[in-house]
């Protein structure tokens, strides 16, 4: 028997910064239905995914839990790797970036790179995105925010040790050029090019010192290995590769990579930074990196501060496995990003699962019941109509082979739903239930209900890769054998005579919209209550409310006579002798004024310097406490008499009228 051919697959590792939303399991779906026909073909595959587990933000999420970065990511990799599990994903390894041999050989890369003259030690100063764990400069912000996640990047300075990107720029672009197929699709290769291969490569910090949650470099230790250099060459590490020459047989087997399957937003890392690294390390490059879109709510990024993020447990436990499954491989397209809602769920599930492919395997196996007590036979009493049925199914499994060459997954299950489709069409044009009122017609009846089986069995055996439960539920029903891909191309193997199952089980139920939207609700203000607990939001239902005596009515005109300016505080004392007021010199545009305040209580004189604060500044003055005093500044009061000085809400000069 021939070897099988190796084929190796990895997803990104997932970042353990929190629960991983359906838009990020999809990749690990995709993956994984990838790597399943992959095996159906034939070939020796491994599957590696799994956790990233360090940097500063890790470590800030750690200190704000009051537990160790390490007990952090364990109960995060734990939730990422359940759901995986959950989803049927059939990794090989679910490598970990605090793994022993990762740690070990991530070291003795670093050092073999600055050994070679690669890696040199000097300072950096940039811009800093903590959840990108990204430099950028001032010329890359988009809006002055980080270009990648939109969110604040701050100012800063530290020692590092960079990376020569540059030595290696004109090598990576010859590569690229010379395969096409290496950056798919060809619109995330042409980015790549444009906006920052061509433009010039800037050397790329590959250590920190401003946080510890990271693999210390062995030669220097104040510094840790920096998340990219880390994170990136869990591809090679998780196979077995070594930095001094000993790498396993599995590594030799294995690398180059078949694909990495990645997110469209993190194509920049391996189709540049990685490359360059492996390059470095005389490795050769992966044979294809794939940029798959996002999965977006509705067309927004999923996000828990806009409440709108659905979670794949959640739809596991809505709709099943399956459903979810057919639902993200199905709907994303090839290079656009998809969109995912409650409500298309439902109409999805309804349509094609429920309608197309539950109803069909159901009305089939129940015909058999009822006119042949279950038997099915093929009696070779044929009509021209089955030739066209045939054609169909025959030709379904080279559609799907074409589509998967190209991972277009979603175009693979919609060649297997159209073999599903003509299959009900075929019953509608062969009418079995008027061919049962003729015993002349029995044999033409039976055959029907045999092709029909027939063509059940090979889209189910064609399903397997995408909807593995589903595939196994439909066969076990028609008491039939899951067919190996190459023998899909002949009509005719289901054995006749079999018996199918006396009570057909129910695939997917048709499901009331209305009542799947109720239960989503109440995941919604689970979901809202847990971000808030964990943001120490008070919502605003649970905020205690002041009812005071409402005064007489006012006219406009009456409160127009009123001046209301912004003031600076420069000065602030405390009155002698008084429990309660501050004497403070507030600048109301170039005039200095002073005024007294009752807020000595909820205020020290030394806080109140420097606040731009609410004036009534045309009020007479009044002496208090021996102090002429020429104004009020404005505060709001508490349940219990607690003040709060109305200050405004964006930046204000002294002097700007409040209108």
């Amino acid at each position: 028997m021939a070897e099988k051919k190796p084929y190796y697959i990895t997803t990104a590792i997932a970042y353990t910064s929190g629960k991983p939303h359906i838009g990020n399991t999809y990749e690990a779906v995709l993956a994984d239905a990838i790597a399943r026909y992959k095996r159906e073909q034939g070939y020796d595959v491994f599957f590696q995914t799994g956790t990233d587990e360090h940097g500063q933000k890790i470590q800030e999420k750690a200190e704000a839990a009051g537990i160790t970065p390490k007990q952090y990511v364990d109960n995060v990799s734990t939730t990422i790797k359940n759901i995986w599990d959950l989803m049927g994903t059939s990794y090989d390894r679910f490598i970990r970036t605090t793994d022993e041999d990762h740690e070990k050989q991530v070291k003795k890369i670093f050092k073999k790179l600055y050994d070679k003259g690669d890696i040199y030690k000097s300072e950096y100063e940039g811009l800093y995105c903590t959840p990108c764990e990204s430099f950028w400069t001032q010329s890359q912000l988009v809006d002055g925010k980080c270009p990648d996640c939109g969110r604040e990047v701050k100012p800063a300075k530290e020692e590092a040790y960079f990376f020569k990107m540059s030595k290696y720029a004109d090598r990576l672009i010859a590569y690229i050029n010379e395969h096409p197929e290496f950056i798919q699709p060809v619109s995330r290769k042409n980015e790549m090019m444009n906006n920052f291969l061509l433009p010039g490569l800037q050397d790329l910090c590959v250590s920190r010192t401003t946080f510890t949650w990271g693999i210390q470099v062995d030669f220097d230790p104040k510094h840790v290995v920096y998340v990219w250099l880390d994170a990136l060459t869990n591809y090679i590490t998780g196979i077995g590769y070594d930095a001094d020459g000993n790498s396993t047989e599995q590594f030799k087997k294995y690398w180059p990579a078949d694909l990495h399957l990645i997110g469209k937003d993190i194509i920049r890392f391996h189709t540049i930074y990685w490359p360059i690294f492996l390059m470095a390390l005389d490795l050769p490059l992966p044979k294809q990196v794939f940029g798959h879109p996002w999965l977006l709510q509705g067309g927004d990024k999923m996000s828990k501060s806009k409440g709108n993020v659905i979670y794949a447990d959640d739809l596991v436990d809505l709709f099943g496995v399956d459903a979810v499954r057919f639902f993200v491989l199905h709907e994303m397209p090839f290079d656009n990003d998809g969109t995912i809602t409650w409500e298309l769920l439902v109409e999805r599930l309804n349509s094609e699962l429920a309608n197309v492919l539950g109803n069909l395997v159901n009305r089939t196996i129940s015909m058999s019941n009822k006119y042949f007590g279950g038997v099915v036979k093929s009696t070779g009493v044929s009509e021209e109509v089955d030739a066209d049925l045939k054609t169909v199914v025959l030709g379904a499994a080279p559609k799907v082979e074409a589509a998967m060459d190209k991972l277009r997954v979603a175009d693979a299950i919609t060649e297997i739903f159209n073999l599903f489709k003509r299959c009900n069409k075929y019953i509608d044009e062969t009418m079995p239930w008027a061919l049962a009122k003729d015993e002349a017609k029995a044999d033409r009846l039976a055959e029907v209900l045999y092709n029909l089986t027939e063509s059940i069995t090979i889209g189910a055996s064609l399903l397997a890769s995408f909807m593995p439960e589903t595939s196994k539920k439909i066969l076990a029903q028609l008491n039939a054998t899951k067919r190996e891909l190459d023998s899909l191309g002949e009509f005719g193997k289901y054995e006749s005579g079999t018996k199918v199952t006396d009570t057909p089980e129910i695939l997917f139920a048709r499901l009331d919209v209305n009542e799947i939207m109720e239960k989503v609700e109440a995941i919604r203000a689970a979901q809202k209550a847990e971000y808030e607990k964990e943001n120490g939001i008070v919502p605003a239902e649970a905020e205690p409310v002041i009812d005071i005596e409402a005064k007489d009515l006012i006219s406009y005109d009456d409160f127009a006579k009123l001046q209301f300016q912004v003031g600076e505080i420069l000065e602030c004392e405390e009155v002698k002798k008084s429990k309660k007021l501050l004497c403070s010199k507030v600048k109301v545009g170039s005039e200095v004024r002073t005024i007294v305040s009752g807020i000595k209580l909820n205020y020290s004189a030394e806080e109140m310097v420097g606040k731009k604060v609410m004036v009534l500044v045309n009020l007479e003055p009044r002496e208090i406490a021996g102090i002429k005093s020429e104004g009020m500044l404005l505060c709001a009061e508490g349940l219990e008499g607690e003040l709060s000085l109305m200050v405004p809400e964006k930046k204000m000069p002294a002097g700007a009228e409040i209108a």
